[in-house]
């Protein structure tokens, strides 16, 4: 397919602009050297050119989707008409409060329904990003522990099963990471996490479903040694929506949390966002949050600054319409919805799991929460058929390949996650997917190594893809 810039025939253009409505300015503006290049098409080659890009796509609106810890993948559209609406979009981020009362309305009904829901006492809506959460919630217990004076916590305890953002987080935080292993069941070694903890641990960071989708028993035991330790307890929201409506990670001894609204609260998932990481907390923990926070003081709403906040995490309230999609949605559900969402997370991972381990080796044995992860170690020994192509062949198939090669802690790894949407005949039609390709892999190895064979690019070199890629057209004879 060529780039719209290889199309581009100079003259031609479309240009039904309607009648000017406003004076007419004479003047030159100009500051450009050259006139600007872009590309020449009609109206119907533009049209033509964006459905063809279109139909390259691959999303959950096509098929199955069982990209494993990316976890919500379904953005309903009554969530974006309700964030269009001109009261939400044509705003300004430096009006008055008096001005956006209703926009104040639902920044205040969010913080309320996630504190509610994560068991923590207050939250700040202006992290841009799951990461971006994180790094909030390490900054508040850096400075907790700063404003007792306890300076000598500078460690961060991270499982080895955690996402790589947690100990790049805490690096970014000015911590000294310390990495525990997992026992032979998945969840936290309880001995090597004793050995851990001491007068210089700030805190530990934890997911729970953990990053092999399974909720670990232990989890009370594991935050009680951190808290007797001295330090805080943080949870990575990145598998809330396994339990949420279930229980709380603030009842399970946590004291700071993300959340992932493209995770956890429909809002859209990838593509390079915007996204929103709200990071909520205890009360002794509120006077550090960043941003401005909205009170109600006499029916009316203000905002301001937590008295010893740690500043700004991003510019002016966070992505706002994205927060609008999130409280659209969870008003939608109610909350029983949300504990419906969870139980039907669970309910599919656990099913499509079942349906599979007699042919699939499963990492661990026991019932899973919303992923379940999958080792192809015996069919690469057996057969040389790698997790990799396992997952090229299943793109022939109209399914999207599940997380590959992640988590590191089991090898040649396959993460499956069925999420709450799917309905009993999609996930059926995908376990006989997978055993076909499984079937296929014993019988033809050698001509799983060229798969896929259907798709409109094969096997990029990713390498290549990652470190060098063109991500700008050279015009001919330019520069």
């Amino acid at each position: 397919m060529k780039l719209i810039f290889e199309k581009s025939i100079p003259g031609r253009h479309t240009d039904f602009l309607p009648a000017l409505d406003v004076p007419e300015v004479s003047e030159d503006f100009a500051r450009r050297i050259e006139p600007l290049r872009l590309p020449e098409l009609s109206e119907v080659q533009i049209d033509r050119h964006y459905t063809e890009l279109a139909g390259r796509t691959r999303g959950v609106n096509g098929g199955f989707y069982p990209l494993g810890s990316c976890t919500m993948k379904y953005n309903p559209a009554l969530n974006e008409r309700v964030a269009s609406l001109p009261g939400f979009t044509d705003i300004h981020p430096l009006q008055d409060d008096a001005d956006v009362q209703g926009c104040l309305e639902v920044m205040k009904k969010t913080e309320e329904y996630l504190a509610e829901i994560t068991g923590m006492d207050a939250v700040s809506l202006q992290p841009a990003a799951g990461a971006h959460g994180e790094f909030t919630g390490l900054l508040l217990i850096r400075a907790y522990h700063r404003s007792r004076g306890d300076e000598g916590r500078t460690k961060i305890i991270v499982p080895d099963s955690a996402h790589g953002t947690n100990p790049a987080s805490a690096v970014m935080a000015g911590f000294e990471v310390v990495n525990i292993p997992s026992d032979a069941q998945g969840y936290v070694d309880l001995a090597a996490l004793k050995a851990a903890v001491g007068p210089d641990t700030a805190g530990l960071m934890l997911t729970n479903p953990n990053t092999v989708g399974l909720f670990d028993p232990n989890i009370e035991e594991i935050t009680r040694i951190v808290h007797e330790a001295g330090g805080l307890n943080y949870y990575d929201g990145a598998n809330l929506n396994a339990v949420m409506g279930i229980v709380r990670p603030g009842d399970m001894g946590f004291d700071v949390v993300h959340v992932n609204l493209h995770k956890t609260f429909s809002t859209p998932h990838g593509g390079g966002g915007p996204g929103s990481g709200p990071s909520g907390c205890k009360a002794f923990l509120a006077p550090f949050l960043p941003g401005l926070r909205v009170t109600d003081e006499d029916g009316t709403l203000h905002s301001g600054k937590a008295d010893n906040s740690i500043g700004d995490m991003r510019s002016f309230r966070g992505n706002f319409l994205v927060i609008v999609k999130a409280l659209a949605y969870i008003l939608s559900i109610g909350r029983e919805g949300v504990k419906e969402t969870a139980e039907n997370a669970v309910l599919n991972a656990n099913y499509m799991m079942r349906r599979l381990s007699d042919v699939f080796d499963m990492a661990y044995d026991s019932t899973c929460m919303h992923e379940f992860v999958m080792t192809l170690e015996r069919l690469k020994d057996e057969t040389g058929v790698s997790a990799l192509d396992f997952a090229k062949a299943l793109t022939d198939c109209g399914i999207h390949p599940p997380t590959m090669y992640f988590p590191l802690i089991v090898h040649e790894a396959l993460m499956v996650e069925p999420t709450e949407t799917e309905p009993k005949e999609t996930l059926d039609a995908a376990v006989e997917i997978f055993r076909k390709v499984m079937e296929e892999a014993y019988e033809k190895p050698e001509e799983m190594h060229l798969k896929p064979l259907t798709t409109v690019i094969r096997r990029p070199d990713e390498v290549k893809a990652a470190r060098k890629p063109v991500v700008r057209y050279d015009y001919p004879g330019s520069v």
